[in-house]
């Protein structure tokens, strides 16, 4: 038996890097999968064919999850596709890394905007159908950044830590209603977003602050979310599950 069997998961920001192996892994083991992106239909039509061909039933929407009207309508047009919502990753996210003394308030919004109110938006859109299935498991991408802070990254930093004492208090709001909500702050790891961090001798430096000693594949990411998503963290909710091979110890 598959841990997702018969499931339907939201993925939002799911076209690329660890959204792409969130979807392929819950597809894996049997959800059904509704991903969302906003750059590329060629990626996005790459990656429906895939789940499709490991026998799920999948469909990518281009939809903008920072803008609350947009997720209305993607939440409705799932519903009415694939029946019910069991999961939901907020994974759409972007950084524009700047010192506080050189950002500008439309950088600050724009991080604001798509990291933290996103999750917002899909939340507060998918809280209904699983307060009507009495279940679901909510999973919100933080980053260790929240946990810890970084120079140069306040906006993302802040961005990243709403999502953990959001996830908290819809934690609190929804347990009796059987729906868990979940961070996963996840270090540095291999995607197209930080692939500048293995250039030169700067990566040897981030390198020796890991304990496991290596940055994490998407797919480590992919598996706490599974984990997250399946039956086997039936007991498990308001937590942030740092996958950052010990960073922020």
């Amino acid at each position: 038996m598959k841990l997702l069997e018969n499931k339907v998961a939201v993925v939002t920001g799911a076209s690329r890097g660890i959204g792409e192996a969130i979807a392929l892994k819950f597809a894996e083991q049997g959800a059904n999968v509704a991903f969302t992106y906003l750059s590329s239909d060629e990626k996005a039509k790459a990656l429906e064919a895939k789940l499709t061909a490991m026998g799920v039933k999948a469909k990518a929407y281009k939809s903008n999850a920072a803008i609350y009207e947009e997720t209305e309508t993607l939440i409705a047009d799932v519903l009415k596709e694939f029946g019910k919502i069991d999961i939901c990753v907020n994974n759409a996210g972007i950084s524009k890394d700047n010192l506080l003394l050189r950002m500008s308030p439309d950088q600050w919004d724009e991080v604001m905007d798509v990291n933290l109110k996103s999750v917002y938006n899909m939340t507060k859109q998918v809280i209904r159908p699983m307060m009507k299935a009495k279940s679901g498991s909510i999973i919100n991408m933080s980053s260790v950044i929240g946990v810890m802070g970084n120079a140069g990254q306040s906006s993302y930093a802040a961005s990243k830590a709403g999502i953990i004492g959001f996830s908290k208090s819809i934690a609190k709001e929804l347990g009796s209603r059987n729906i868990r909500c979940n961070a996963v702050a996840p270090g540095f790891i291999e995607t197209d977003m930080t692939s500048y961090l293995k250039d030169g001798e700067a990566a040897n430096g981030y390198i020796s602050q890991i304990p496991l000693n290596r940055f994490g594949t998407t797919e480590d990411i992919a598996n706490v979310c599974l984990f997250l998503a399946s039956d086997l963290s039936s007991y498990v909710t308001g937590q942030t599950l740092n996958a950052c091979g010990g960073l922020c110890i």
